[in-house]
């Protein structure tokens, strides 16, 4: 059974309503590390039965990193840290489960719904549960095409508020990664390349622009995070590791299927969040289905990069 918690806020007294299963209450009790990850990527993302498949290689990666793992849902208006087996199983199998970002977490709990969360949802559920570092494929960010949609992720708003480290493989190819880049100067997140010089494009190891910094340390990345937020800063901290090079997929080739979906969507009135399952579906069949086990394989080795990192927080949270 999960240890049912009551955090508020401060400018509410009413209490939300959280459960954290009993192994990821006695870690953080304990001061173990602990990886949040979300559940948006096994409803949708990958088809059944592989997404139930991923999502429990996701949840081992961490464990082989040295951490626990922690994913969360919303389910019978309560948010879950810490999905047993059965609840991944049932997440998967069950078609129409909505996605939930940060902005419909607080309608979706009041109306007593199940929802799987996003990255954005993920970082204001970690926080709350007293988890520093979450672990994700690929972050979202500026749209192409934004400066007349206004198109932007909430996931970049989102690392302006929780003060959770993100380990991810950069963002998605079929953003405007130039822009997400910027957007994040601006908003002074920091953003650390993790033993590599480009910042990376989720299934492709670069995005074609470099890294603000790198670093290959991982207890040096551990202080720098302890860092930010010893000098007050209430934001997260973005680390990118890029997929492995033998399980990428080359950068030119997704470019030109963007391209072309991108001119598809527009042409069959594809709009909001529907554009990105768009594209990501076509470059999945543009490249014969080789971007969905590229997929699979990236959101598994940033698993356990986070993993490795939470661990050399944790060791480094012990030692002060």
């Amino acid at each position: 059974m999960g240890a049912t918690v009551t955090p508020t806020t401060a400018l509410s007294h009413r209490p939300v309503p959280l459960t954290v299963s009993e192994e990821v209450a006695d870690a953080l009790h304990e001061g173990r590390p602990v990886v949040a990850l979300e559940s948006n990527v096994i409803t949708h993302g990958l088809p059944y039965p592989d997404n139930a498949a991923t999502a429990r290689k996701v949840e081992q990666a961490v464990r082989a990193g040295g951490s626990v793992p922690a994913t969360i849902a919303v389910e019978g208006g309560r948010i879950v840290v810490g999905m047993t087996d059965a609840d991944i199983e049932r997440f998967a199998s069950t078609p129409g489960i909505p996605k939930v970002s940060s902005r419909d977490l607080p309608v979706v709990l009041a109306q007593g719904r199940t929802g799987a969360l996003t990255v954005a949802s993920c970082l204001v559920a970690a926080e709350l549960a007293g988890i520093p570092f979450f672990s994700s494929a690929g972050i979202g960010g500026v749209h192409r095409g934004a400066a007349t949609t206004m198109d932007v992720s909430s996931d970049l708003i989102q690392f302006t508020r929780s003060k959770v480290a993100v380990v991810c493989a950069g963002a998605k190819k079929i953003l405007d990664l130039g822009l997400t880049l910027e957007y994040l100067e601006t908003q002074c997140v920091p953003v650390v390349s993790y033993r590599s010089d480009d910042f990376p494009a989720f299934y492709c190891a670069s995005s074609g622009f470099r890294s603000p910094l790198r670093l290959d340390d991982d207890e040096l990345v551990a202080r720098s995070i302890e860092n930010h937020w010893a000098l007050g800063n209430r934001g997260g901290f973005l680390v990118t590791t890029p997929v492995r090079p033998e399980e990428a997929i080359d950068g030119e080739e997704v470019d030109a299927a963007i391209v072309e979906a991108t001119a598809a969507a527009d042409r069959d009135g594809i709009r909001g969040q529907a554009v990105t399952k768009y594209l990501m579906r076509a470059v999945d069949a543009a490249t014969e289905g080789r971007s969905s086990r590229a997929n699979m394989a990236v959101l598994i080795s940033t698993a356990e990069v986070g993993g490795r990192l939470a661990a050399a927080y944790a060791r480094l949270r012990a030692g002060l």
